[in-house]
């Protein structure tokens, strides 16, 4: 997707002062000409739909939104949302919108990839965004929905930089996370960011421990919401001593931030999906950086495709490299963070973009 990188130009991490960026996260697309690009675009419909997260996750419902409200604004037309309550909710919110003329139809999250594909192939007219899961797509190309557009994010190659970041960092010579579900879409972030602690051991020669993921068994919630449950989770893990916190699971990092506040530990949060210091301010003096994944670019740009009646369902899969993965700024960190440590994740995301350092994921 050559659009989404020339949407995504920023620069790439810097100095200590001016920390870790995820290349063009947030940055607003290039003008198209808007409603001005044809009659074709004015009467276009594009529709999402939530999974039971909904779309205050301050996470990858919202970041889903915020893509299709992008192309919305850019074709001049306005967007149909609806959020699922419930897993019962995904097949008929998806028929609902096709009954209502949605052209185009976003997917958020891999809870929703039966449903999808069921209500494509009933409904093979419509073009569909699924986000975060393969659809049941064969990396071959075979697929059970032709109308389906997978968008996938190697998410492990952000991790293993802030993996290496989080162990670079501690002091404690712990860093911890958990998950919600044993998906893949979760793990991959955990995967990730052990391998990024392993290699910083390797480097350095330490042994900085991983509390919560041992590479094929951790700590999961059970699910996706905030509340007492994942705040257990959070809490045990503390109580281990670690201080870096990884929580993999849209909300679940307000449970993992209430149990810091009340551990009065000097513990640093690391986010997932979307920059924590910038959607949720509650945050600030507690993230240290978020692992991103673009995922307001590509689907903006699937939209766009799909009005301009250039829609492929080829699987998208966002990388370093194409700047659909990446790190968040380290904000009220940055004066903390030693600057060799910084330059050192630097160079290490240059050698993951050039293959001489290999991060092992599902997508891989």
């Amino acid at each position: 997707m050559t659009k989404i990188m020339k949407r995504a130009a920023l620069s790439g991490i810097a100095t200590a002062s001016a920390a870790i960026l995820l290349a063009g996260c947030g940055s607003a697309p290039e003008e198209t000409g808007g409603s001005g690009d044809g009659e074709a675009s004015s009467d276009f419909l594009p529709c999402i739909v939530s999974d039971f997260g909904g779309f205050d996750d301050k996470s990858f419902n919202q970041l889903s939104l915020e893509g299709v409200e992008m192309a919305a604004d850019e074709l001049g037309v306005e967007p149909k949302a609806v959020e699922s309550n419930a897993e019962t909710d995904y097949a008929p919110n998806l028929q609902n919108l096709v009954d209502q003329g949605c052209d185009a139809i976003a997917a958020v999250g891999f809870a929703l990839s039966a449903a999808t594909v069921e209500v494509a192939n009933a409904n093979p007219d419509v073009d569909y965004i699924l986000i975060d899961d393969a659809a049941d797509t064969d990396f071959d190309g075979e697929k059970d929905a032709e109308a389906v557009k997978p968008l996938l994010y190697d998410t492990s190659q952000a991790a293993f930089l802030a993996g290496y970041l989080a162990a670079g960092y501690s002091e404690a010579g712990k860093v911890g996370t958990f998950g919600g579900q044993e998906f893949p879409t979760v793990t991959i972030f955990m995967d990730g960011f052990k391998q990024g602690v392993d290699y910083y051991n390797s480097e350095k020669d330490t042994e900085v421990e991983v509390v919560g993921w041992d590479g094929e068994t951790g700590s999961f919630t059970g699910g996706f919401e905030a509340g007492p449950g994942a705040k257990s989770v959070a809490q045990n893990i503390i109580d281990q001593g670690v201080d870096v916190l990884l929580p993999v699971g849209g909300p679940i990092y307000q449970s993992a931030l209430q149990a810091i506040k009340e551990s009065n530990s000097d513990i640093a949060l690391i986010g997932t999906d979307a920059d924590l210091f910038v959607s949720d301010p509650d945050t600030e003096d507690y993230v240290l950086t978020s692992i991103l994944k673009a995922m307001d670019l590509s689907t903006s740009e699937a939209m766009l495709s799909s009005a301009n009646g250039e829609f492929d369902a080829e699987t998208y899969i966002g990388t370093l490299e194409n700047e659909g993965v990446g790190l968040a700024d380290l904000h009220n960190f940055a004066d903390t963070v030693d600057a060799e440590l910084v330059s050192e994740v630097e160079a290490l995301k240059e050698a993951i973009i050039s293959g001489d350092v290999t991060v092992e994921s599902y997508l891989s």
